[in-house]
């Protein structure tokens, strides 16, 4: 059903050509914004979408089909020379609609002046008191108050769609994307994602070790991650002694990695960047949560998913939204009391 604004922009929308998504942050939030694309896809099927991420994450939307251009901003250094630069260009393509889904004052900066007719975002923005029309952004640890961060994304382009916020998150891997994994493909597999960026949204590598060392029948088990995370997966390779295990943590593309994930029996992942991965591939998952709780609206959205925590109420639980590099009350029971034997059952 459609707003009264909506309506007003549905009938507009043959004047909507040209539209820019905005989403710089980590490479799981790039993902959990590309059910706009979908959407806006749909509904302004002429229109050119434009996606901006930022230095390293182009490949995540390398060949997307519904995107006209990936924009990316050079945060590595001279950030705000590069950040001027990008400005200049957004306002030379002449934007009808930017779309911001980041809550951070840069990617406000260039919303508030891309000279877009309609610029929607988020009111936690800095900026946001010059876009057309802002959105509050809400997470809780309260499961009655969940929303998952599809649907916060989403209801910013209601009013020039439509109220519906069931997307999903969609990758594109090529057929070459294919073609590199399918060596991998020959026997039954799962895979294991076991780093995170923070420590305690991370499963323990003793716990890793534990679970290899029960797994009963010969199944393949390909460790998957980025180059930081290779010496991880070869210590909890080396001290399970599991024969099977192949560590190919920095030794595949985002694409190729989500090409892998979608056939595999089962993927084991914490709560990163792999989870959605999964999700956007509709591949089945199981999700380990530590010191944060699937209600901050992270979780896994395919078909065959499954969260894992702990069963012991923890005064402490959820420490944070992204967690810490280190356990704030020294004990990370979130993690250490999590039973691998609730793993075991997820595999097929």
């Amino acid at each position: 059903m459609l707003t009264a604004g909506s309506q007003y922009f549905f009938m507009k929308k043959h004047t909507i050509r040209r539209i820019l998504i905005l989403q710089t942050a980590s490479i799981g939030d790039v993902v959990l914004a590309t059910p706009l694309i979908e959407k806006l896809a749909e509904f302004y099927p002429e229109s050119e979408i434009d996606f901006l991420v930022k230095q390293g994450l182009q490949q995540v939307l390398t060949g997307h089909p519904l995107l006209h251009e990936v924009l990316v901003w050079d945060k590595s250094a001279d950030k705000y020379k590069h950040l001027r630069k990008l400005l200049k260009h957004i306002r030379s393509r002449r934007y009808d609609v930017v779309v911001n889904v980041q809550r951070f004052a840069a990617s406000g900066f260039l919303t508030a002046f891309s000279g877009a007719a309609l610029r929607l975002g988020f009111s936690k923005n800095p900026f946001s008191l010059f876009y057309s029309r802002r959105l509050p952004h809400h997470i809780s640890s309260d499961p009655a108050k969940s929303q998952h961060e599809t649907h916060r994304n989403l209801s910013l382009i209601s009013s020039i769609t439509d109220d519906n916020l069931h997307y999903l998150p969609k990758l594109y891997p090529s057929q070459a994307d294919y073609a590199k994994v399918s060596q991998y493909k020959t026997q039954k597999y799962i895979c294991i994602a076991p780093a995170s960026l923070w420590f305690t949204k991370q499963f323990p590598a003793e716990k890793w070790i534990e679970f290899l060392k029960v797994i009963k029948e010969q199944v393949a088990v390909y460790f998957l991650g980025g180059p930081d995370d290779a010496q991880l997966c070869h210590s909890i390779i080396d001290k399970s002694g599991y024969t099977l295990s192949l560590n190919l943590a920095g030794k595949l593309s985002i694409l190729q990695t989500a090409a892998l994930m979608k056939d595999a029996a089962m993927n084991f992942v914490n709560d990163s960047a792999p989870l959605h991965f999964a999700s956007a591939m509709n591949a089945p998952v199981t999700a380990i949560f530590c010191s944060t709780v699937p209600a901050f609206g992270f979780g896994p959205l395919s078909q065959d998913a499954a969260i894992i925590e702990t069963d012991i109420a923890l005064s402490c639980r959820p420490c944070g939204l992204h967690g810490y590099q280190r356990c704030p009350e020294g004990h990370f029971k979130c993690a250490l009391t999590i039973p691998v034997v609730k793993l075991l059952r997820r595999i097929p």
